[in-house]
């Protein structure tokens, strides 16, 4: 079954991350970091199915060999940021569905990274993954990593930060929406795309960016394990982190049975309404009356008197019947 999942990080100096070393572990290649002096070196992944950088259509026939080199782009991307702070990367992670081929995956990625980098004019490094070859390991968990530079990319180098990067009154002297508004927007996107690929390869399932409660599903939305509770869980150890979250999300499961089981009992137990046994009581004499006459030669306009005189014996519209 197709599920829907997409999302945004950043990789930034103020928390130690390296754009080189995100690039490097994503590709499953060996790359060295000019401006740290490490060597990320991981040319022995096995779930790397494909690798691509995708630059602005506009550049399609420039020669810009520099930005299509994955060790030179990232190179230039840590070079292009002075500030302690700065931001150097955003990725999106994407679940990608387990219904598609190998070649339907990698035609929707390709299609939604090209679109990706022509709005926003960045260099992006697509990388599609295979699920890990682990005991505990979901086989459906094929998925796909978009590492995006913060700067636009040119024929002569990285430019000016991208529209993404902006602060929101930056965003609306020139027009633009908020930032949340442009994440919406491509977690949208991101469905639509999906559900294309889908419809063109002939499959019914949907996914849906929206809450469960836009989409008027009444549950409770599963536990988010964090990666690193998760992995500990994996290597057979036990997280507290990982049992308490499980045990607060059954929890929930439980008050929402139990508030519906006592909304459904005082929902039985409610006496009726005054209109409630005068529709009761015209339905009963109506059918009382048909069972003696009704089908058997009677006219319509005779129906339509014993209706109004249902109407007239039970008060229907009339509250003063009921108030004596």
């Amino acid at each position: 079954m197709a599920i829907y999942f997409l999302n945004l990080k950043s990789f930034g100096r103020s928390g130690g991350s390296s754009a080189v070393s995100a690039a490097a572990y994503r590709s499953g290649e060996r790359i060295h970091d000019e401006r740290t002096g490490k060597t990320y070196d991981h040319a022995d992944r096995q779930d790397v199915m494909h690798k691509e950088i995708v630059l602005p259509s506009e550049f399609a026939d420039a020669e810009m060999g520099w930005a299509r080199d994955r060790s030179s782009l990232w190179n230039a991307a840590e070079s292009a940021e002075t500030r302690k702070n700065a931001r150097v990367a955003r990725e999106y992670l994407v679940a990608l569905p387990v219904e598609l081929s190998p070649e339907q995956r990698l035609k929707l990625v390709r299609g939604f990274s090209q679109e990706l980098s022509d709005r926003y004019g960045f260099a992006l490094d697509f990388t599609i993954h295979a699920p890990r070859d682990f005991p505990d390991s979901d086989p459906r968990n094929f998925h796909a990593h978009l590492l995006a530079t913060t700067r636009e990319v040119t024929p002569n180098g990285l430019g000016a930060k991208t529209t993404l990067e902006m602060h929101d009154r930056q965003r609306y002297v020139r027009g633009l929406g908020s930032s949340i508004k442009e994440l919406v927007h491509v977690r949208e996107r991101w469905a639509e795309v999906t559900n294309e690929a889908l419809r063109e390869a002939h499959i019914d399932a949907r996914i849906d960016h929206r809450t469960l409660a836009a989409q008027g599903i009444d549950r409770e939305p599963r536990p988010h394990i964090p990666k690193a509770a998760f992995e500990m869980e994996r290597h057979g150890y036990r997280n507290e982190l990982a049992e308490r979250l499980r045990e607060e999300y059954r929890a929930r499961v439980e008050a929402r049975l139990d508030k519906s089981a006592t909304r459904e009992g005082a929902a039985a137990a409610r006496p009726q309404s005054l209109e409630d046994i005068r529709r009761e009581a015209r339905e009963n004499w109506l059918r009382m009356r048909q069972s003696q006459g009704y089908g058997q030669g009677q006219s319509r306009e005779q129906a339509q008197g014993l209706e109004q005189s249902a109407t007239a014996k039970t008060g229907h519209g009339r509250d003063d019947d009921f108030s004596r």
